[in-house]
Protein backbone atom coordinates (compact mmCIF):
# COMPACT_ATOMS: atom_id res chain seq x y z
CA UNK A 1 0.00 0.00 0.00
CA UNK A 2 1.12 3.54 -0.67
CA UNK A 3 2.31 5.63 2.26
CA UNK A 4 -0.46 7.15 4.36
CA UNK A 5 -0.80 10.92 4.54
CA UNK A 6 -1.77 12.44 7.89
CA UNK A 7 -5.30 13.27 6.71
CA UNK A 8 -5.84 9.61 5.71
CA UNK A 9 -4.93 8.23 9.14
CA UNK A 10 -7.75 9.58 11.34
CA UNK A 11 -11.07 8.49 9.84
CA UNK A 12 -13.58 9.84 12.38
CA UNK A 13 -14.01 10.60 16.09
CA UNK A 14 -15.67 7.90 18.14
CA UNK A 15 -18.41 9.24 20.42
CA UNK A 16 -19.62 6.78 23.05
CA UNK A 17 -20.37 7.04 26.77
CA UNK A 18 -17.00 5.58 27.65
CA UNK A 19 -15.09 7.88 25.30
CA UNK A 20 -16.96 10.92 26.63
CA UNK A 21 -16.00 9.98 30.19
CA UNK A 22 -12.33 9.87 29.18
CA UNK A 23 -12.41 13.44 27.88
CA UNK A 24 -12.09 14.75 31.45
CA UNK A 25 -8.66 13.10 31.58
CA UNK A 26 -7.75 14.51 28.12
CA UNK A 27 -8.20 11.15 26.38
CA UNK A 28 -9.89 11.19 22.97
CA UNK A 29 -10.98 8.20 20.89
CA UNK A 30 -10.78 7.99 17.10
CA UNK A 31 -11.39 5.38 14.42
CA UNK A 32 -8.16 5.18 12.43
CA UNK A 33 -6.86 3.47 9.30
CA UNK A 34 -6.22 -0.24 10.02
CA UNK A 35 -2.63 -0.05 8.75
CA UNK A 36 -1.65 3.11 10.66
CA UNK A 37 0.88 2.76 13.47
CA UNK A 38 1.14 4.75 16.69
CA UNK A 39 3.66 7.29 15.43
CA UNK A 40 1.54 8.03 12.35
CA UNK A 41 -1.54 8.51 14.57
CA UNK A 42 0.37 10.85 16.89
CA UNK A 43 1.67 12.93 13.98
CA UNK A 44 -1.77 13.09 12.35
CA UNK A 45 -3.54 14.32 15.49
CA UNK A 46 -0.88 16.97 16.17
CA UNK A 47 -1.05 18.24 12.59
CA UNK A 48 -4.86 18.20 12.31
CA UNK A 49 -5.58 20.08 15.55
CA UNK A 50 -3.64 23.26 16.42
CA UNK A 51 -2.04 23.50 19.86
CA UNK A 52 -2.43 19.80 20.64
CA UNK A 53 0.48 17.81 22.06
CA UNK A 54 0.07 14.03 22.26
CA UNK A 55 1.51 12.24 25.30
CA UNK A 56 0.64 8.69 24.21
CA UNK A 57 -1.42 6.53 21.88
CA UNK A 58 -3.11 3.21 22.67
CA UNK A 59 -4.53 1.17 19.78
CA UNK A 60 -7.00 -1.69 19.50
CA UNK A 61 -7.66 -3.85 16.44
CA UNK A 62 -11.16 -5.29 16.10
CA UNK A 63 -11.99 -8.11 13.72
CA UNK A 64 -15.10 -7.88 11.59
CA UNK A 65 -18.34 -9.38 12.84
CA UNK A 66 -19.82 -12.43 11.14
CA UNK A 67 -23.08 -11.53 9.40
CA UNK A 68 -25.55 -13.79 7.62
CA UNK A 69 -28.11 -13.20 4.95
CA UNK A 70 -29.95 -16.41 4.28
CA UNK A 71 -27.55 -19.27 3.64
CA UNK A 72 -24.55 -17.10 2.82
CA UNK A 73 -22.35 -15.62 5.51
CA UNK A 74 -19.57 -13.09 5.46
CA UNK A 75 -17.66 -10.68 7.64
CA UNK A 76 -17.80 -6.93 8.04
CA UNK A 77 -14.63 -4.87 7.66
CA UNK A 78 -11.90 -4.80 10.31
CA UNK A 79 -11.59 -1.61 12.33
CA UNK A 80 -8.91 -0.01 14.46
CA UNK A 81 -9.49 2.32 17.41
CA UNK A 82 -6.96 4.72 18.90
CA UNK A 83 -7.17 6.36 22.32
CA UNK A 84 -5.03 9.49 22.22
CA UNK A 85 -3.82 10.96 25.53
CA UNK A 86 -2.87 14.63 25.53
CA UNK A 87 -0.32 16.38 27.74
CA UNK A 88 -1.48 18.56 30.65
CA UNK A 89 -0.47 21.83 28.92
CA UNK A 90 -2.13 20.88 25.63
CA UNK A 91 -5.26 22.55 24.29
CA UNK A 92 -8.49 20.54 24.09
CA UNK A 93 -9.72 19.22 20.74
CA UNK A 94 -12.54 21.50 19.55
CA UNK A 95 -14.69 18.94 17.77
CA UNK A 96 -15.54 17.34 21.13
CA UNK A 97 -16.21 20.60 22.98
CA UNK A 98 -19.87 21.03 21.95
CA UNK A 99 -20.92 17.51 22.97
Amino acid sequence: MASLQYYDVVLQPLVTEKSMAGMGEKKYTFLVHPEANKTQIKEAVERMFDGVKVAGVNTMCQDGKTKRRGATSGKTAKTKKAIVSLTADSKDIEIFSGL
